[in-house]
């Protein structure tokens, strides 16, 4: 009877996790959501004003580049009187 009550024990505790690939479904899906968060993309290649902010499954996640405007430096010379 004990070893009943453990094997139906190691059975019921196996089976309630998910499985391997459903598991591995969900990991892609949350991947894909975050890349559509940062305002990416998962496709084959990124392109060069792109850059790969992490890889949904096998596919990198392209993100584009933020444009920076040239910041003008401000020289001033102070004169004495």
């Amino acid at each position: 009877m004990k070893i009943l009550c453990i094997f139906l024990t190691f059975v019921f505790t196996v089976s309630c996790g998910p499985s391997v690939p459903q598991k591995k479904t969900r990991e892609v899906a949350e991947r894909k959501r975050e890349c559509q968060l940062v305002r990416g993309a998962c496709k084959p290649e990124c392109n060069t004003w792109e850059y790969v902010h992490y890889y949904c499954d096998v596919n990198p996640c392209c993100v584009v580049r933020d444009y920076q405007k040239p910041i003008n430096k401000i020289t001033t010379k102070f004169y004495r009187k």
